[in-house]
């Protein structure tokens, strides 16, 4: 019988957890792929406790969820306020041209007899922050193709060697969740015909469109870490 991928490529939830020095149990879960914990707790001890520190600070109150404003609502400012106090860069893309030389012969002393250039090779790819080894994206209310864009940014950061590890936050809330906040607010605070579930529809973001697009190989051979926003990390105002 075959195995399921899911199995192979992601880590043990108890053992991530001890990896990174779990203390947010009910405010996010976390999901590992291909030891981004253990990779992110060795290789950039610093950014695992600035992103902690990040989750720490960050709440969404159920107002803010129920208010217009898009992806860009103010609780998506406000996350980005957090990773600029801890250091982040914001908005940062990859480019890269491609050198190809071609020698003739065996050695190191082989007569080079043609080069191209292939500019543009890498081409535009964006995070939404970056420092030192570690690209980070905040994901809140995109459509979820969205999520192939940030993987496919990871893997471009990771080949070009310039990050070790991608981390994701993002949101692991039900349609019963939404469904329960009820109907939308105007600019004004006064409710609308439209309900809050309607505007979180399927087509939006959550861990489960991103986790099965991770297992599908989307950052390539780069480890991510997944932190899902979960019901306890949602204040009442």
């Amino acid at each position: 019988m075959a195995r399921r991928v899911e199995d192979a490529v992601f880590d043990e939830p108890a053992l991530v957890r001890s990896q990174i020095g779990w203390s947010l149990a009910g405010r996010y879960s976390v999901t590992s792929y291909r030891s981004a914990a253990a990779v992110l707790a060795q290789r950039a001890p610093d950014e695992l406790a600035s992103i902690l520190r990040i989750l720490d600070g960050f709440t969404i109150s159920r107002t803010e969820i129920r208010s217009p404003g898009g992806n860009r609502m103010s609780a998506t400012t406000r996350f980005a306020d957090l990773a600029a106090a801890e250091g982040f860069h914001q908005e940062v893309r990859i480019e890269a041209d491609l050198l190809v030389k071609l020698r003739e012969g065996k050695g190191d002393k082989a007569p080079e007899i043609d080069r191209i250039l292939r500019e543009d090779y890498i081409h535009n790819h964006l995070v939404d922050f970056w420092r030192g080894r570690v690209a980070f994206d905040y994901e809140w209310n995109s459509k979820d193709q969205t999520y192939d864009r940030d993987l496919y940014a990871f893997r471009s950061f990771f080949e070009a060697g310039v990050i070790d590890v991608g981390v994701i936050v993002t949101r692991e809330l039900s349609q019963e969740f939404f469904q329960s906040l009820g109907y939308c607010l105007d600019k004004h605070g006064n409710e609308t015909a439209s309900t809050v579930a309607a505007k979180f529809g399927a087509s939006t973001t959550g861990t489960h469109k991103l986790i099965s697009r991770i297992a599908a190989g989307r950052s390539g051979g780069c480890p991510v870490l997944v932190f899902g926003i979960l019901p306890g990390n949602i204040t009442p105002e």
